[in-house]
């Protein structure tokens, strides 16, 4: 196996097969903005509100920002927690990162200190990165705390003003190049490490997802050929920047890859959405499904000008086909559907398939190497068109999480197959349905909520005895989470649960929707919470 002692690797002849036909190359991340600056200088590379970055002055900030990195002390292999929105400095960050080896690890703005504790502790991050307030909460705050209490956190980078912080790095300062070093002397190479992605996991905590600079590139690569993006395409990116959808499904990295233009949208909002679409000459977006419907409501009411729309990609969570329906006729745009995970394996319906397979499928994997089996639960292949676990391997699939060597037996076959725990029929031709999910988590509008974590969380509770979280059906996220607890006293609701986990640390979005308290939990025969009997509950 090729690979470091963190994660494993490809096996040797897989990794061979893969650089043999073309799938993986020798350009690290880092250099794409040096490629098309070379090509296409005054482009426009990027847009964040009024600020505009041609390929030159992309290209420009990146080579200072990762000098002044170098100079801070950051070197090839460490790793760099980034909690960022979507902002510039995001993508001008990641790119110096990716220019020095050093490897960002991707947390969402709503994370809070259980969660970048953990991922301190996982990857032994020697550097946070936080804008200082965002969505009315003082992320320097977080920051400090951290650092106080994770050792190997040396530096807190701040997008935005320190405050009190005087020992805290403005990212100004890194932009100005008050710290200017040497970025060159360790170039990455192409089987490195380029970033750690969240995984939602059926574990207490995350498990994060190595991606390397040429399985990441190629997926990138991919899916913007699929989505045959070019130097005319404009991506619009709503999603947080930090998503993999978001990143390489073919995200911002599949559009500079491609010569395009980025445009980031700083609030999901249909009327921002739209007015950004009319304003920058938006060609492609991507969405999760609750957040068609307001697209929806907002081009009925207000018809706003979406004649440079081509591509709406949906993904992340099941879109109903009934709504998907309804984007072509009324958005006059292209659906493309998508189903990935951030572990790897990607569908994309075509732009040119039929509009049946495109309303009522997710898709069909971007590489002729991505294999795939639908399984029964003794991993025996199903008949095509019947329900079964999807099991994957490919050129830009992972092979084992960072730092999990415990998750080889569970999450993986003796072959080497990823055990996605996502229920799927495969349609003729091909496309994949998706029908459910064995894993133990809920998929509330694309936002993963590991039940055991939480659960873990609740039994913290003074007056609870027993908890359970299970999934209740929901027309517009998907999926809502309802907490089931017995209490040995006074029950909390809804909002006294959210409060509490909030007081733990934990990320909002993990809260209850429901609480239901119940006299005692209903148990399988083997003594475990009989989680089939709550969701009839419901």
């Amino acid at each position: 196996m090729d690979g470091t002692p963190d994660w494993p690797g490809w096996p040797s002849k897989a990794a061979l097969r893969y650089r043999s036909a073309g799938y993986w190359g020798d350009e690290p991340l880092g250099d794409i903005p040096r490629r098309q600056a070379a090509l296409r200088p005054e482009a426009t590379a990027l847009v964040d509100g009024e600020r505009r970055w041609t390929y030159a002055a992309l290209e420009d900030e990146v080579t200072t920002v990762a000098r002044a990195l170098y100079g801070v002390g950051l070197r090839r292999g460490d790793r760099v927690i980034v909690q960022l929105p979507n902002v510039a400095e995001f993508v001008l960050l990641w790119f110096a990162l990716q220019r020095l080896g050093v490897v960002p690890v991707h947390a969402m703005p709503g994370h809070r200190r259980t969660e970048i504790g953990h991922l301190a502790r996982l990857t032994d991050a020697v550097a946070h990165v936080v804008p200082d307030r965002h969505a009315r909460f003082d992320h320097r705050v977080l920051a400090a705390g951290i650092r106080a209490s994770e050792n190997a956190v040396r530096r807190v980078i701040v997008v935005g003003d320190v405050g009190d912080h005087d020992d805290f790095i403005p990212f100004d300062a890194l932009r100005r190049g008050d710290a200017a070093g040497r970025e060159e002397e360790d170039r990455p190479a192409p089987g490195d490490l380029a970033l750690l992605l969240m995984s939602g996991g059926t574990t207490g905590t995350p498990k994060l997802i190595p991606r390397t600079h040429q399985d990441y590139a190629y997926n990138a690569r991919a899916a913007a050929e699929i989505c045959a993006l070019g130097p005319d395409s404009v991506y619009l990116a709503v999603l947080p920047i930090a998503f993999n959808f978001a990143v390489a499904c073919p995200g911002f990295l599949g559009t500079l890859h491609a010569g395009g233009t980025v445009v980031l949208a700083p609030n999901p909002s249909p009327v921002t959405v739209f007015e950004l679409v009319a304003r920058e000459r938006v060609t492609i977006t991507a969405v999760t499904p609750p957040l068609v419907p307001h697209l929806l409501a907002e081009a009925r009411e207000n018809r706003p000008d979406l004649t440079s729309l081509r591509v709406l990609q949906v993904g992340a969570a099941r879109l109903p086909d009934e709504v998907a329906r309804r984007i072509g006729p009324e958005l006059g745009c292209r659906l493309q559907q998508v189903f990935g995970m951030a572990e790897g394996l990607l569908n994309l319906t075509r732009l040119d398939d039929p509009d049946e397979v495109v309303c009522t499928t997710q898709g069909r994997p971007i590489s002729p190497d991505d294999e795939v089996l639908v399984v029964d639960r003794d991993d025996s292949p199903v008949p095509e068109g019947e329900a079964g676990e999807l099991l994957t391997r490919g050129p830009y699939t992972l092979t084992g999480y960072y730092r999990s060597p415990q998750h080889a037996r569970t999450h993986f076959t003796e072959d080497g197959y990823y055990r996605t725990g996502d229920l799927v029929r495969r349609q003729p031709g091909g496309n994949l349905r998706v029908v459910g999910r064995v894993k133990d988590q809920i998929n509330r509008g694309g936002e993963k909520i590991d039940a055991t974590e939480v659960e873990e969380h609740l039994l913290a509770h003074p007056e609870v005895v027993s908890a359970a979280v299970v999934a209740a059906p929901d027309p517009e996220l998907g999926e809502r989470s309802v907490a089931f607890l017995v209490c040995a006293g006074s029950p909390p609701d809804a909002r006294q649960v959210a409060v509490f986990l909030r007081e733990r640390g934990v990320a909002a979005y993990k809260a209850p929707d429901r609480v239901r308290v119940v006299p005692e939990m209903p148990f399988t025969a083997v003594g475990k919470i009989d989680k089939r009997a709550l969701r009839a509950l419901l």
